[in-house]
């Protein structure tokens, strides 16, 4: 009787023991996901200068000031409206050690006919930030507003020059603004928010959207006009600037950028980075880097941005259809 009493308390020690050891296991923080390189490429599918560069050049070195591994590197593909490199990120080896910077230009160029893929083609990481849209000008346009403009385009229908990255997200605003409004413009190609804002300022165009990390620094100076914020609410660095809702147009529009990877790398490597760029964005610096540039930090993890990417496809595939641009 004693050596079965002496054997159940030993076993009964040996399982307390298994339990609190496996409880403590579950605080550890989980394994880091097991990558081949100790710097991962990030693609941004646009010029060094212009607003997703600015934003992700931050990320890049809060990253990379992190204890954290791998860190990041930025590199800049641009072309084709920020297609060709999407096509890159997309061919790339799914492994972790390669990652994409997105935006709505990933919807715009599919409904736009110019690549035949969208956000699905991509695993989700995570969405980072939201920088709302501004309604620009060169500073000698002859109209001070909204009204004025539209009045403008309507007695000289396209022929209003207008920049814009063809097939992205700086085109599709304004055919937008289009539709609710009835102006017409004259489109003109510029790829990239830096180059846009050079010809706004040299009055090579007349429009184009334009943002606070490229452009604040004109407005007051009157070489650029801004006519409205296509936000919910005005920008606490531009607070005379109403917003189009205020000003009649019953539309929002802002630039909501995020990291994706190539389509089948582990969920283990997603969660890993997610968890990094999260850590990043929580970075008190970081986010008065980015306020003082007009974006906010709006963060979603893998499974949240993938469903906010499905919402957003439907809102926009809406509105091309409606405007001609893309038929189901």
């Amino acid at each position: 009787m004693e050596r079965t009493e002496d054997s159940l308390r030993k076993t009964l020690t040996r399982l307390a023991a298994a339990s609190a050891l496996c409880a403590f296991a579950g605080v550890l923080p989980a394994q880091a996901a097991d990558m081949s390189c100790t710097t991962a490429k990030l693609i941004v599918p646009w010029k060094a200068g212009g607003g997703t560069h600015i934003i992700f050049s931050l990320f890049e070195k809060t990253i990379q000031s992190m204890d954290v591994t791998p860190k990041i590197q930025v590199v800049t593909v641009p072309g084709q409206g920020g297609n060709k490199g999407a096509k890159e990120a997309r061919k790339a080896k799914a492994d972790g050690c390669t990652l994409f910077a997105i935006h709505q230009s990933a919807i715009v160029g599919y409904l736009n006919g110019r690549v035949d893929f969208t956000w699905d083609a991509f695993d989700m990481v995570a969405q980072v930030t939201s920088t709302p849209e501004i309604m620009g000008a060169s500073g000698k346009v002859p109209y001070a507003d909204v009204t004025g403009l539209v009045e403008a385009a309507k007695a000289a229908p396209e022929t209003i020059k207008l920049g814009a990255t063809f097939g992205s997200t700086s085109q599709f605003m304004w055919l937008l603004f289009e539709d609710l409004t009835g102006a017409k413009f004259k489109y003109i190609p510029f790829d990239g928010t830096a180059e846009r804002v050079t010809a706004l300022l040299s009055d090579t165009i007349e429009l184009g959207t334009i943002n606070i990390p490229t452009a604040s620094k004109h407005l007051g100076t009157g070489a650029l006009k801004a006519f409205g914020i296509a936000a919910e609410n005005r920008s606490p660095l531009l607070p005379d600037l109403p917003t189009l809702k205020e000003l009649g147009v019953d539309m929002t529009y802002s630039l909501d950028r995020g990291v994706v990877a190539p389509k089948g790398t582990p969920a283990d490597v997603l969660a890993h980075w997610g968890e990094i760029f999260k850590k990043a964005a929580e970075n008190p610096e970081l986010k008065a880097a980015l306020e003082a540039k007009g974006t906010l930090v709006k963060y979603r993890g893998p499974e949240e941005y993938a469903a906010w990417f499905k919402d957003e496809y439907g809102a926009h595939e809406k509105v091309a259809v409606k405007i001609g641009m893309f038929k189901k």
